[in-house]
Order: C-alpha cells, then structure tokens, then sequence
C-alpha cells in the first residue's frame, strides 16, 4: 500500500485466501511503536495501582469537584483531594468488606456520574471486585437481567435510581443483598427492601460500617478483571465484556506513548469534564488516564442543555464528547452566525475560509491564522471555557463538515477515535495538525496490531489497491471474552484476533476510515446499536404494515422507516376516520401517516423496545417493494444498499422535517 506519510509500519506480511478462509490484509502498527509496545509503566499492574500510586504522588491536587448547590442555584465547583478521597475510598472498602464481599465477588454501580461513582469503583479496584455498571437508560429489564446473570451481590445507587433498581425485586433479590445509596435513604425504601431480605443504607451509614473495621487490601494481579461491562446488545440479551487489569494499564502505556509523540502529554494540571457516562468504556478510559496522571475531574449536572455552562464554570481542558453533542454545538454556531449582522457573518466566513486554506496547507490550528482566533474564533473558543485544548470524538463517526469546522473555530485540535467495548475503547486515533485524516479514526494506538479481513460476499477486498475489510484487532488491551458465553467469545475472537463487524479501509497515509458495517448493524449518533432485521419483524406485526424497511446511520439520533401499508387495513381506518381518497392518497395523507407512525408506537412499546428502536417519522409508499426496481433479491430480500438509494431524498426528507 502507497504511504505518503508513515504513519503506520508493516510487521506482518498478507495472507492469500486459502481453506475457505477469506484473504488478510498485512498487519500494521503504529509509526509511533515501530521499534516494539510501550513497555509496562514500573508499579502499574492493576487499576487499583493506578490510583494509589496518584494518591502518593499528588496527595493535594484537587481530584473530583461537584457544583455546590445554594439556594436553589448552582455555584463554583467543590473539590476533594486525593488524599481526601483515597481516605474515603478505603472506608467505603472497608465497608464493603465488612458485608461479606470477597475477591471476585460482583458489586453494581447504577446512576448518573458523580464523585461516589467514582469512589465506589475505587473501592471495587482495592477489593479485586468486578465492577458491574448498570447502564444508565437500559430499563428495569436489562438491570434485573444483569444483576442475575453477573449475580450481583451489592449495588451503589443514585438516589433517583434507587425506585427503579426496587422494580427488579424479587427476583433481583436473590443475589442482590446490599444497596447503597448516593444520598439519603427513606424509610419506605428501607421497609421494602427488608422485606425482600436484603438491606439499604445511605452513603453516610454504609461508611460508618468500615469506619472501625480496617483490613489488609487483598494482592491485585494483571489477570484479574477489574470490569464486566455490559453492551446495550444488538439483538436479545446484552452481553457482559469481561475487561482484566491489563487491558487498562495497556491502554493507559500507549496513550501516554502517544500524546508524548504528539507533543500533547497530561499533566496534573490538566481539567476533565466527567459527562460521557462511566458505564460506557470510553467515559472509564479516559477517566483512568487522568488519574494516573494526577488530573481534575469535575461532574456535569446531568442535563445536555446546560453543558455549555459547566463547561464555562469548570473550564477543562480536554474536552471528549459523543458526536451529537459536537454537532448541538456545531448547529448552535451555525444559527448564531446565520442570525447575525450582515457584516459579522461576512468577517467570520472571510475568516473561516482562510484559517481552513492555511491549515490544509499545512499550518498548525495555532499559527493558520493568529488574527482570526483573537478577533473571530475567541467567542468559539470561550463557549468551551476558554482552556480547551484537546476535543476527542468516539462512540459513532463524526461528520467530515462537523469535524473541519470545529478544527478551524475551536482554537484546539480536534481527535477522532474509534475503539469498542471489547477492545477497551481507544483502538484508532486521529493525529493533531493533520487535516487529511478528517472523515478517518486516524492510525493505530501504539499498543495493538490491526489489519483487514476481505469479506468476499460483500465485495470487500483487502488485497486491493484500497485495501478494504472487516477490521480486525490485536493486542493486550482486548477482552477476556463474554462472560458466561464461551460460544460467542469463539465467534469473534479468532486466533488471537477480535473481529470487529466493521469495514475499514486503509488510507494512503496509514489512517483508517470506517465506510460500512458486516453484519445489519449499525449505530445511532449516540452511540446505541441497532439490530434492523429485528426491529423490522417486530414492527411486521402491525396489521396495517405489509412490509417495512427501517434506517438509520451514525450521523443521525434515530430511525425512520419506509412502509408499504395495508390496501383493505388502511381503507378501512379511512372509512372510519372520514379520511377520502383511493390508496395512493391515502398513502400521501398526513393524518394517515400518523395512524401508522401510532400504531409502530403501539407495538413498539408493547414489546418493549428501547427509546432509540421508535420510528420517528415514516413514509408510506403504495407500490410493494419489488425485484423490478432493484428493492429486492430473487428470494425476496431486501437489498439495502439499493433501497438506500432509491429513497434517499425521500429519507433527507423525513431527517430534514424531524430537525425543524
């Protein structure tokens, strides 16, 4: 493969395709690891470590800050230590441990992110406890399923959590024996959950259990798994990814490598705003990179609409984020430019076009176009708190315009990443002042091995002049499998090699650019899942729907569908609605269109889909998907990428109309 730049090096060559195993692209490296990994960092061999080693070396930094709350306003941020929360720590273990709770054994953390999140996990590290997030949005469902199938024996629980985590009971309650509050606990709460046989405390009354009860930590091991952390699932149950120790102290050692190449290291002094959820790999990840380096982390206060503000009080300076909150952010400059004067949006287009000119020619963001930042992008900048200086993506793609235009205005440079549950986040990343990788993940981390898998039934070869293929991953920062579920951990981890259902392909400066995903799934912009064969049979079961199509794409937040109605179920609900018309206006009218968005609704809720399965907007076309238009295959699939193309206006349409 042409390289214009190295930024990745070949250690192993190609492999034809040979007993009905499909070809494999060379394997690379990272430029930045081409004389071998990041050794071990000396002491760091659990997570556990990782913190204590902080708490030792900068016992007086400020480590988690929470907006003070008086008189009914938020205020400055208040800070703990990290001696102060090392001392707490050791009480909520001691606590923990004074319940019964051995090695090994399974503690769930349930709510929105705090300081006592990040406490409890600690405790968990000292213990050698699997860590067991209980995603934040899944429902009582998925929460009942995860405490049975990790058997889960204690939970820490936000105070506006604890209602919901009591639904689980009683059946939760057979593994389930402690709760500990965030906050306070009512005696309601403590009546109900004594009567299922198991206990509640507040956090207050837990830490007094460990106050007088110390004990010697057990000895942590790198094989040891520090998390199960369970993905929202594509289709039935989600599936719990069993992280060890060593994956995060990998990716921690390639991180370090990393940044120290890019001349962009932490250091103690840097600031975190803490609102991409704990629950999620990527918000742990780099959570863990700013402790070890002695890090900030302050909390948002859990509502999207006044992120901005947070990020005004706390000022961070690194900044990570899901794409759709880069693109709220982005569309808020866009209105704010467009509604301005005249004169205004003339000086920052002028201003725009010729920072972004100078910085594809080469020039760093900081040297484009110094004039500009200080007259036109210092507004930009001081929306972000006015210290930001890294800006990373991940959990979906970010959108090439989204990406340049926050390149430009931000004043910083901005990452994207690419990483999944299994293989402990951050796997791909983009590179500071190189503006040839927008729209690409950027190379390697330094600290795994990726190649490309040909998938020959989709026309993907990784062989070709565009090398293009599933991508696949190696390395000590992958998983230890599924937890309870061998079968499915043999299906993706093959000879050393996870197997991520994407399709990368490589480009000539040695970045990767995800362009399609194997199997029929994909991400919304949030970064949830979407298993579309399953949605498309639930929503089958509408009798006013023959046949339906439903779409969606990382750069949108949720679904639309195309649906070939009912001839006599869509009559007939005309007749009775004094709604005229033959079939094909009835399929134009909106008040039909709405009959059949509620009855999608019906079933959707009847078989209790997540919020992000719920068609949101819908046309209805009268003429049945057929093989003559190219909508279906001779043994009547649906071909997908033809039936994106025929109704792609009609999708922009619908996208369009849910946005104003």
């Amino acid at each position: 493969m042409e390289q214009q730049k190295n930024f990745i090096v070949e250690v192993e060559p190609a492999i034809e395709a040979k007993d009905g195993r499909p070809s494999m692209g060379p394997v690379y490296r990272s430029v930045y690891a081409k004389d071998g990994f990041p050794s071990p960092i000396d002491g760091l061999d659990s997570c556990w470590d990782i913190f204590r080693i902080s708490a030792e070396k900068y016992p007086d930094n400020n480590m988690l800050g929470t907006r003070e709350f008086v008189d009914g306003k938020h205020g400055k941020y208040v800070w703990l230590t990290y001696k102060q929360v090392y001392d707490e720590v050791i009480q909520v273990a001691n606590a923990i441990h004074a319940c019964g709770v051995e090695p090994g054994g399974k503690c769930g953390i349930y709510g929105i992110n705090c300081a006592e999140w990040i406490m409890s996990m600690e405790a968990c590290n000292a213990l050698g406890l699997y860590c067991v997030p209980l995603y934040d949005t899944l429902g009582a469902g998925a929460v009942e399923f995860i405490i049975g199938h990790a058997e889960v024996s204690i939970a820490f629980v936000e105070v506006k959590k604890i209602s919901e985590l009591l639904k689980t009971f009683p059946k939760a309650g057979e593994y389930l024996k402690t709760i500990v509050s965030f906050g306070q606990v009512t005696p309601e709460q403590k009546e109900q959950v004594k009567n299922f046989g198991s206990a509640i405390y507040s956090w207050e009354e837990f830490l007094l259990l460990g106050k007088d009860n110390p004990f010697d930590l057990p000895v942590k091991k790198k094989t040891d798994i520090c998390t199960i952390m369970y993905t929202s699932g594509t289709t039935g149950d989600p599936k719990g990814v069993l992280i060890s120790n060593n994956s995060l102290v990998t990716l921690i050692a390639g991180v370090r490598r990393f940044l120290d190449c890019a001349n962009e290291s932490l250091t103690e002094n840097d600031v975190y705003l803490s609102f991409l959820p704990l629950a999620h790999i990527f918000g742990r990840v780099i959570e863990e990179c700013f402790i070890h380096h002695g890090g900030s982390i302050g909390f948002w206060r859990g509502d999207v609409k006044l992120l901005t503000e947070d990020l005004g009080e706390l000022k961070p300076t690194i900044f990570c984020a899901v794409p759709r909150v880069l693109e709220r952010i982005y569309s808020g400059m866009q209105q704010k430019i467009n509604t301005g004067s005249f004169l205004g949006s003339k000086l920052f287009n002028l201003a725009y076009s010729y920072k972004l000119r100078n910085m594809k020619g080469g020039s760093k963001h900081e040297e484009a176009s110094v004039l500009s930042d200080k007259l036109v992008f210092t507004k930009v900048k001081q929306r972000l708190g006015g210290r930001v200086r890294i800006i990373l993506s991940g959990a979906a793609p970010l959108a090439p315009h989204v990406e340049s235009f926050l390149k430009v205005v931000a004043c910083c440079h901005v990452l994207q990443g690419y990483g999944l549950t299994e293989t402990c986040a951050g796997s791909f990343v983009s590179l500071p002042n190189e503006m040839s990788m927008v729209g690409t993940v950027g190379p390697p981390v330094p600290n795994l091995d990726a190649r490309l898998e040909s998938v020959p039934e989709m026309n993907y070869d990784a062989l070709s002049s565009t090398p293009q293929g599933e991508i696949c991953i190696r390395g000590d920062t992958l998983f230890s499998g599924y937890y309870k579920r061998e079968d499915l951990t043999k299906e993706v981890l093959i000879d050393g090699w996870f197997h991520t259902g994407d399709i990368g392909e490589w480009q000539p400066d040695g970045s990767m650019k995800v362009i399609d995903r194997k199997k029929n799934i994909f991400k919304l912009a949030q970064g949830e899942y979407v298993a579309v064969e399953n949605l498309e049979n639930v929503y089958g079961l509408v009798p006013a729907v023959d046949e339906i199509w439903v779409y969606g794409n990382s750069f949108e937040s949720c679904l639309v569908a195309v649906v070939n109605p009912n001839k006599h179920a869509i009559e007939t609900w005309g007749r009775a609605n004094d709604v005229s018309g033959d079939f094909d206006s009835l399929c134009q009218n909106s008040k039909v269109k709405e009959y059949v968005l509620a009855e999608l609704g019906r079933i959707g809720k009847e078989k209790k889909l997540k919020g992000f399965e719920f068609i949101k907007a819908v046309h209805l076309d009268h003429l049945p998907f057929d093989i003559d238009r190219d909508l279906l295959t001779p043994t009547l699939k649906k071909k997908r990428p033809q039936m994106l193309k025929y109704y792609q206006s009609t999708i922009d349409d619908m996208y369009k109309t849910l946005k104003q």
